[in-house]
């Protein structure tokens, strides 16, 4: 039985860790960088441990230390939150051979779905729908020439990617090779592995996810879907669920095939398939992730069901003991990331001094932060701050909620995305629903060409 969780990771995600501990009467250790010892989730949890310098490799990416610290505290289980370890099958096999509960899927899982050439492959013996491309891995002759049988515009992708790091777009013959080039560097200098494949670039699609949830004993559910099309190069700045567009049989399908992966794959925790959706009949699958995600948040606000202790009660072994008949679709939620950035300056991070922070309430309004008024947003990390998500009877409700709550939210001290993100709820496209993963991109331009962003 876990008693006591080490929670690898930092920010918002650590504290949301550590709520849900409390609740189920787990006891918490929070490991911390020199640059976070005045953080949140230090100040929550049972017990905290430095383990390290501020940059991530010497503190939050450093397995010994963080291993050790979980040994030394007498920790059952570790939590990796996202991003940092959460998918890396190493830490996982660590983690188990230390004695210790990896809260998330086996290590094995992690490997063949993190390789995203292998995880493609292994979806077309599930029998679900995959994007047209390369079989794996290709050389830059085979590459161009599966570019050319396709049609162009194609994305070259590396297949260790993430976070929308190692992918490029080549319109035409003409820019192939530049594309593939770049994205191969970019790869090995983000993932250390430069293998990249090659898929049709799907026009005008949705970036459509299904949340799962399987535990050791066969049983996988479904808690719907979540529209995260609204990014910005690739990067989540919005997301919502349900899809408000998706026709129901296309929905039925889509979680139909996820579930179908799930089992194939054998998994056994929390994770998320994510596909494109063309918009007409077609879906394809893009990726597994395998570990909570950051939008968790809004699947939560539509079933009322706990994520993060799901997650903890399937890696106890405990048996799931809801079924798919007793989750049902509450309304719509929507989540707005708001990032500590200057959005005049193409959106770069801005770390700082909090001087000054209102945060929003009401009905059906959550927040999930880790910052506080006088707290120093540390430059080594993520940009994102904070997590503002609503729920509404409605989708319409939803955005209402959400332009209240973000002219009630106040961050003064740093440059961030709040009033971007406020003008986006009231374009008309959006309230239409009528967005694909290239809008926000566009819109920014527009932005930019009518003297708006400066």
């Amino acid at each position: 039985m876990i008693e006591r969780i080490l929670i690898a990771n930092r920010g918002e995600i650590a504290v949301r860790i550590i709520r849900t501990c409390k609740e189920m009467g787990i006891e918490t250790v929070a490991i911390y960088s020199t640059a976070d010892k005045d953080a949140l989730h230090v100040q929550y949890a049972t017990k905290a441990v430095c383990i390290g310098g501020p940059k991530s490799d010497e503190s939050y990416l450093n397995m010994q230390r963080i291993l050790s610290a979980a040994c030394l505290t007498g920790c059952d289980a570790i939590h990796p939150g996202f991003g940092f370890l959460s998918e890396n099958p190493a830490f996982a096999r660590l983690v188990e051979q230390c004695g210790l509960i990896f809260i998330g899927p086996d290590a094995d899982v992690i490997e063949m779905m993190g390789n995203k050439a292998r995880a493609k492959e292994t979806m077309i013996e599930a029998g679900v729908p995959v994007i047209p491309g390369s079989r794996g891995v290709v050389e830059l002759d085979e590459a161009f020439q599966v570019a050319r049988d396709i049609g162009f515009p194609v994305l070259i992708k590396a297949r260790s990617g993430g976070g929308g790091r190692g992918m490029r777009i080549a319109e035409s013959e003409e820019d192939f090779i530049d594309a593939y080039t770049t994205a191969r560097a970019e790869a090995r200098t983000a993932f250390g592995d430069d293998g990249v494949y090659v898929e049709k670039v799907v026009q005008s699609a949705k970036h459509i996810e299904v949340q799962l949830l399987a535990d050791h004993y066969g049983n996988v559910l479904h808690l719907f879907e979540r529209d995260c099309s609204l990014q910005r190069r690739n990067q989540k700045i919005v997301e919502e669920a349900p899809c408000c567009c998706l026709p129901e049989k296309i929905r039925e399908a889509m979680t139909a095939d996820a579930v179908k992966a799930s089992r194939y794959v054998g998994y056994n925790s929390v994770g998320t398939i994510e596909f494109l959706w063309d918009g007409a009949e077609r879906y394809y699958f893009m990726e597994m992730n395998t570990r909570i995600q950051v939008e968790h948040t809004i699947s939560e606000m539509i079933t009322g069901i706990d994520l993060i202790k799901q997650q903890i009660r399937i890696a106890d072994k405990k048996k799931c003991s809801l079924k798919q008949e007793d989750i049902h679709c509450l309304g719509h939620a929507i989540e707005c990331r708001i990032n500590a950035e200057d959005v005049s300056a193409d959106f770069a991070p801005r770390p700082g001094h909090i001087s000054f922070l209102n945060l929003p309430g009401g009905r059906g309004v959550r927040v999930d932060t880790a910052i506080y008024n006088g707290y120093d947003i540390p430059p080594y990390y993520d940009s994102m701050i904070l997590k503002c998500i609503t729920n509404g009877e409605s989708r319409l409700e939803a955005i209402k909620k959400m332009r209240i709550a973000l002219e009630e939210l106040i961050v003064e001290g740093v440059p961030n995305n709040v009033e971007f993100l406020y003008v986006l709820m009231h374009e008309p496209e959006f309230i239409k629903g009528r967005f694909d993963t290239g809008y926000v991109d566009t819109f920014v331009q527009e932005l930019k060409d009518n003297g708006t962003i400066v």
